[in-house]
């Protein structure tokens, strides 16, 4: 028996091959969407490509699993469960509770487990030639993490699905009971890890066990039912803007993108056209650099492991759009951003320096060190706009400081004083990088970034209020 786990570190997500080694026949579930990396595994093993599954339609990737139909002719095997609002709208060989296949001499059985999404399947793998009948894995999926199960609130708070929330938190409730009369010793195989929004307390480790999991797991101490669901939909992180849409297209049918595209370099002037019609332009480099000098009306999104998640928030999917990075960082920013559907990359350009060299002015992001807040904060004519997480705000913030989630920024923006010193904080700098450069694209001057964050106040003792901090202009 092969198996393969396939690590992106991004979106921390977790996809996974499993073959049979006897006759050359591989499954590959909840794919990525630039798909070389499994057709190259595949090859390295002397392994076919022959069969694909996905655990639920997913809110947080653009599974690549069509692309890998497209390019090896593998059957797709997908829920038909949930009911007629939750069926996938292309041809595919349908499993409800209790079906299984088998890829060569692997038995993949279903097992319908419902709460992070109605028709969501986890599958239990057994190895027939080592014990016929005892299964020795299960992936499931965003059902059980390590540590922690899918939230159930995101089809309500993501996708605008009312009335969602709570009965999916039973449902789990019903699911984790199923889980939990399943032997110990079977290997617990999740599509995510730490990072992902997709859970509250997602855990670093790849891989666990169903016994390890009734020890550890916050969700598998629970006695009483309501107190159970009022933990679960507690504390969750807010979800991406971007997480609608893919909900939408790993439903549909859609344009495939079996290879991954080529990225035109732009002109001065094409950048310059982009930035005159207000087309976003990202400048991916450090956040440092970027302080230093930008173009004018770009967003600061960093090159590193929250990229995509950021990019997923900020850009819009009908609108194309530049990325400021230089020829070699490309390919890699184009596989991160067409892991969530974001294909429409007008082109790139690859530095500041020659748009200075040719006499435009460079705009920077003002920095406040920590030793200025302390003497500012408490100013009537300064406002601390702290940009992480309601849960994160509440636990502990600048005293005086309003919460609005960097994702919600420009919700709010007729209630961000112009006339006062706005500083912008989060944890540790990046997300306020982001916020400023945000505020700075729609005309505030009077931003300032903290770049130590609560993170830095908060190690130098300085005053911390906790709950929460209505915004008022």
């Amino acid at each position: 028996m092969f198996f393969r786990q396939i690590y992106e570190d991004g979106l921390a997500h977790a996809s996974y091959m499993v073959g049979c080694q006897k006759t050359g026949e591989c499954l590959v579930i909840d794919a990525k969407r630039d798909i070389d990396t499994y057709i190259e595994i595949a090859r390295q093993e002397r392994l076919r490509i022959t069969h694909l599954a996905e655990t639920h339609i997913h809110a947080d990737f653009l599974a690549g699993t069509r692309e890998l139909a497209e390019k090896t002719g593998a059957m797709m095997y997908l829920s038909d469960e949930g009911g007629p609002d939750w069926q996938y709208e292309f041809d595919h060989v349908g499993l409800r509770d209790g079906d299984s296949f088998m890829v060569g001499n692997i038995k993949v059985e279903t097992m319908h487990t419902p709460g992070h999404t109605p028709e969501h399947i986890s599958f239990l793998v057994t190895d027939t030639p080592a014990i016929k009948d005892v299964p020795i894995m299960m992936f499931t999926g965003d059902f059980v993490f390590v540590g922690d199960i899918g939230r159930p609130d995101l089809l309500e708070k993501a996708a605008g699905i009312t009335g969602t929330m709570e009965k999916g938190a039973r449902q789990m409730w019903e699911s984790l009971k199923r889980f939990k009369a399943l032997p110990d010793h079977i290997q617990v195989h999740p599509a995510h890890g730490a990072g992902s929004a997709c859970g509250k307390a997602l855990g670093a480790i790849p891989s666990s066990t169903v016994g390890y999991e009734k020890l550890v797991n916050w969700a598998l101490q629970h006695t009483n039912e309501e107190a159970f669901v009022q933990d679960l939909l507690s504390g969750q992180p807010e979800p991406p803007y971007y997480f609608a849409m893919m909900k939408k297209l790993n439903k549909v049918e859609r344009r495939l993108v079996p290879d991954v595209p080529k990225v035109k370099r732009l002109s001065m002037s094409d950048v310059d056209d982009a930035i005159t019609n207000k087309r976003h332009v990202i400048d991916t480099r450090s956040k440092v650099s970027f302080a230093g000098g930008h173009l004018p009306g770009t967003i600061n999104i960093q090159n590193n492991k929250s990229f995509t998640t950021w990019a997923g928030w900020v850009l819009d999917y009908e609108e194309p759009f530049v990325l400021i990075a230089p020829e070699e960082k490309i390919e890699e920013l184009t596989r991160k951003l067409m892991r969530i559907g974001l294909d429409n990359i007008h082109g790139y350009y690859p530095n500041v320096s020659d748009w200075q060299d040719a006499g435009h002015d460079l705009k920077v992001l003002p920095q406040i060190d920590l030793d200025e807040l302390k003497q500012r904060y408490d100013h009537e004519n300064v406002v601390v706009l702290d940009v992480r997480g309601a849960t994160e705000h509440e636990e502990g913030h600048i005293p005086g400081s309003w919460n609005i989630h960097t994702g919600y920024l420009r919700n709010y923006l007729g209630e961000i004083p112009k006339d006062k010193v706005v500083v912008v904080a989060c944890q540790g700098g990046d997300r306020s990088s982001i916020a400023s450069s945000i505020l700075q694209r729609e005309g505030f001057d009077n931003v300032m970034n903290f770049p130590q964050g609560f993170a830095g106040w908060a190690s130098a003792k300085c005053p911390i209020e906790t709950g929460t901090q209505e915004v008022s202009a």
